[in-house]
């Protein structure tokens, strides 16, 4: 653009030479083209000055946004982790609500189970009353229950461990306070209890007193254990999964209280 008018502006000062020069020649050009080509010239540059005058329509580049990117997912939060765990310890800071008890024998009015000072309370104020309580989450193959329990009544009931219980029976490892034992294997097809194994526990803390507990079931082999030292293991193989649970009954002399602080399944 800038070229354009400087090529006009000197035609038209050179125009305006010859136009003085020629004077009305005969061998020129008229003064009258002269004067028209001149002023045509003149119409030109006005016309390009005041296009030079006008601001420039070329649109400025667009300015290109930035990308927005959602955040990537955290993988530890796609999805919520259950609050019921395989193996874990129950401390019974409050009653938990993934166990239940099954009232085996026995009069309801008799019976009290009950969290107290982070301990579960066996409460028994009648006489062959059967408590079972059991973990619900999980069935298991094989498994391993540790326990601590503390006799605070009288001195003639059992503390027992369950395994494998399901629609067909289960396995229970019983503990009388006054130092005899057995393992069973209950039958819902006959109602009857299989004794597998009885003697005594030479270990245990007889009377008013804590005693820890172990059961461990795995594969056919089926083991209890008293404070630390294994007492038994036998085997059989009518049942290879189930729940677990803990249990606490009573004889013909009443009142039975119990207190268990913890209860642990783990790998055996």
């Amino acid at each position: 653009m800038h070229n354009n008018l400087l090529f006009l502006s000197s035609s038209v000062i050179i125009l305006s030479l010859l136009l003085a020069a020629c004077g009305g020649a005969a061998n020129g050009p008229s003064a009258a083209d002269l004067a028209a080509t001149q002023q045509s010239l003149e119409s030109t540059q006005q016309a390009l000055n005041a296009q030079a005058a006008q601001p420039s329509n070329t649109p400025e580049p667009p300015v290109a946004e930035a990308a927005t990117q959602e955040p990537a997912q955290d993988a530890a939060t796609e999805a919520p982790v259950s609050q019921d765990e395989a193996y874990y310890t129950e401390e019974f800071s409050s009653p938990p609500q993934n166990w239940t008890y099954d009232l085996y024998q026995g009069d309801e009015q008799d019976f009290d189970l009950y969290t107290e000072g982070d301990k579960l309370v066996f409460d028994i104020q009648g006489a062959n009353v059967w408590s079972y309580y059991l973990y619900d989450s999980y069935t298991y193959t094989d498994a391993r229950v540790d326990f601590r329990a503390e006799n605070l009544g009288n001195n003639n009931n059992n503390v027992s461990l369950i395994c494998r219980y399901n629609s067909r029976g289960w396995y229970e490892f019983n503990v009388a306070n006054n130092g005899l034992y057995w393992i069973y294997r209950y039958d819902y097809d006959t109602n009857e209890f299989t004794l597998l194994y009885n003697g005594g526990v030479a270990n245990l803390k007889t009377g008013k007193d804590t005693n820890d507990y172990t059961m461990i079931c795995e594969g056919d082999r089926l083991t209890l254990g008293v404070n630390g030292t294994e007492i038994r293991t036998v085997e059989d193989s009518r049942f290879d999964e189930g729940q677990l649970g803990i249990s606490v009954s009573s004889f013909d002399d009443t009142p039975v209280l119990v207190e268990v602080d913890y209860v642990t399944i783990s790998v055996p």
